[in-house]
């Protein structure tokens, strides 16, 4: 059989002819992207052809000049009958790559947004004990002795422990005359005893919360006694290069051992990033008790290793909505095998554990007539619209373009990322703002909003997204056989390659906007409403921290109302999490939230596919609907 060679890596698979590159890279181990799930569409996993040839099917996907340049798409390349060389560039995202985000400086969540009045409970408590010495007269064990001192000093009943502190027991009450500090977990069923060690051991109580997005993950490290957030880490989940939303993750994970392989990715950055937290803050992994869980319904479902195949089947039913009780031993998580992994509720097939953490942030999770609505802006499009006597929620397909999924030079929220631009309407050139302050490196959501508005409204593209060939200009590259608008020059950028926004790019955010913006139609329309009966927006995600809501209203991603109706709340599903690992309170209040919600599954819905045929158009095609915007558009006419 042939001989495949990977570079700069140098793996090496031998498999017979007709196989393509694709397997050949996953058989071998190397990291190779491919958002569609291997269809040949999305045009990432391009590699080079060092030496050797190969059965390719590129062309189309790839220009001509590409190709004849030795790149080829390594789902659409067969092996032949002679060994091959093949060039793969580091997966954008991979740690060290070149959208790498070292240093996590960015804001997640917000504290202002915890009520003034919560009571801190954290789920997982350390009590120092003091077991009296074992005595030949009382034959009582040191399980009985220890579970008498827990009855008798903190008055707990209905204790319940793991074979390990059955295993250390002996050891930690001798070892400091008797004084032994447990870990505590509470349920609403028992009460579990997760560790014993010998002393005060009552400051080395960490727990984690985490956020496991469709295209990003994030952890915070908290330090339990004072509910202090120590550190916080996000990178790409290493599940992006099976694909890019949860539907093409989900017929990836139909191909034997690839369920699998989809849960060891999202373990391995998740555990990563538990490293990471931990490096510099003299804290091990062991020391965590206690980790807090929110993702949306499919990530839960890769988490666990559970078949996600008939949430995208009607009539869309999962396998679980509320996790059962479940170790960090049990999931894969590295931290104390016996901690409590607690998996946010997830209301539906599509609305998660990240939505019902993220109302927390909310006025929607608290008892008020005035009607409110929660965006979360992210690859899965979650939104959800009520007040103390409804709540009604769906989403939407947007895609991961907001947080720089499927755009040529897109990249997340992170250092080097152009998060605004401004327009010369007589030029066509961009003025950026960049994270950081540093080189571009890539855009971001925030950046692509910002640039598409402004190109709208200076009129270099109509509203249909296509750019203006007309007016000759050198920001726009009409030399291959799609329209590139160029942001940054190659001199000007970190990369030292152009970063630009092709008119396929603008498709998609127009298509993602598209989605958001038909799905809080339909929801008003279910509940008999108008935009206008709205009293506030939350925008949640990562990247809505750097969103204009003006340039938001202007390509139509949100309604046409009042600035101050927006409320921008971060990171929310990393912020619920956070706010159930430390009381109590919290974790039965979002149960509560979560079994109170109606599901609306949109792909029933005939009402919503024509208002997303409305809304792909800047800003959209009913122009009663975004009043301010055409002022706008007839005030920059008036100015050119």
């Amino acid at each position: 059989m042939p001989v495949i060679t990977f570079q700069p890596g140098g793996q090496t698979i031998a498999l017979p002819r007709g196989s393509d590159l694709l397997e050949a890279a996953r058989q071998a181990g190397v990291e190779i992207d491919f958002p569609c799930g291997g269809k040949g569409t999305c045009g990432k996993c391009i590699v080079r052809i060092i030496s050797g040839d190969v059965d390719s099917n590129s062309l189309g996907v790839l220009s001509a000049s590409t190709v004849s340049e030795g790149y080829v798409l390594a789902c659409r390349s067969k092996i032949l009958d002679t060994p091959v060389t093949v060039e793969v560039q580091e997966p954008i995202g991979r740690e060290g790559g070149k959208f790498s985000d070292e240093l996590d400086e960015i804001q997640l969540i917000r504290h202002e947004l915890l009520p003034e009045d919560y009571q801190f409970d954290p789920l997982a408590l350390k009590w120092v004990l003091q077991v009296p010495p074992p005595q030949a007269d009382h034959g009582l064990s040191d399980l009985e002795r220890l579970t008498r001192a827990i009855q008798n000093q903190w008055g707990k009943t209905e204790v319940v422990y793991s074979l390990s502190v059955l295993r250390s027991a002996a050891d930690s009450l001798r070892q400091e005359n008797g004084q032994v500090t447990i870990t505590l977990i509470r349920t609403p069923q028992h009460n579990h005893i997760i560790n014993i060690e010998p002393g005060d051991r009552t400051t080395r109580h960490y727990g984690i919360s985490v956020d496991v997005g469709t295209t990003t993950v994030a952890v915070q490290l908290v330090f339990l006694p004072l509910a202090k957030i120590i550190a916080t880490r996000t990178a790409y989940n290493d599940q992006i290069e099976c694909g890019l939303d949860v539907i093409s993750r989900i017929t990836y994970a139909q191909k034997p051992g690839h369920l699998q392989e989809l849960r060891w990715r999202v373990l391995r950055t998740i555990n990563r990033l538990i490293k990471q937290v931990c490096s510099g803050h003299d804290v091990r992994p062991h020391e965590i008790c206690n980790a807090v869980i929110a993702g949306n319904t499919t990530m839960v479902h890769l988490l666990l290793g559970l078949n996600p195949e008939y949430i995208r089947l009607e009539p869309y039913t999962p396998t679980l909505l509320e996790a059962p009780y479940l170790t960090a031993e049990q999931v894969g998580i590295e931290i104390n095998p016996q901690s409590w992994i607690y998996i946010a509720p997830c209301v539906g097939s599509y609305v998660g554990g990240d939505i019902t953490s993220g109302l927390l942030c909310t006025d929607l999770a608290t008892p008020t007539d005035q009607v409110h609505l929660f965006i979360d802006v992210g690859t899965n499009g979650e939104l959800v619209i009520g007040n103390q006597d409804f709540l009604l929620t769906c989403a939407c397909s947007a895609g991961p373009a907001f947080e720089g999924g499927g755009i040529d030079h897109g990249m997340r929220a992170a250092v080097g990322a152009i998060e605004r631009v401004e327009i010369d309407a007589a030029s066509g050139r961009a003025v950026c703002q960049v994270i950081g302050n540093v080189r571009p490196r890539g855009i971001c959501g925030s950046g692509m909003i910002s640039l598409l508005a402004n190109l709208f409204l200076s009129g270099w593209i109509d509203a249909a997204g296509k750019l203006e060939r007309s007016r000759p200009s050198p920001v726009i590259d009409t030399g291959e056989r799609i329209a590139r608008y160029i942001i940054v020059p190659p001199e000007q950028s970190a990369t030292g390659k152009a970063i630009t926004l092709s008119e396929i790019d603008i498709d998609n955010i127009i298509r993602a906007k598209a989605a958001i913006y038909s799905a809080c139609a339909l929801l008003l329309d279910k509940v008999g409403l108008q935009f206008s009966d709205l009293q506030r927006i939350y925008i949640a995600g990562g990247f809505g921290r750097f969103l204009d809501i003006e340039k938001a209203m202007i390509i139509g991603l949100v309604p046409d109302l009042p600035r101050e109706k927006y409320r921008y709340i971060g990171n929310s599903s990393l912020m619920g999490a956070y706010m159930v690992l430390v009381s109590q309170e919290f974790q039965q209040h979002q149960l509560n939230l979560a079994r109170r919600m109606t599901y609306i599954e949109l792909s029933t819905e005939a009402r919503y596919m024509d208002h997303y045929t409305g809304a792909l158009f800047l800003p959209h095609t009913d122009r009663s609907a975004f009043p301010t915007v055409h002022a706008l558009l007839a005030s920059a006419g008036d100015q050119s």
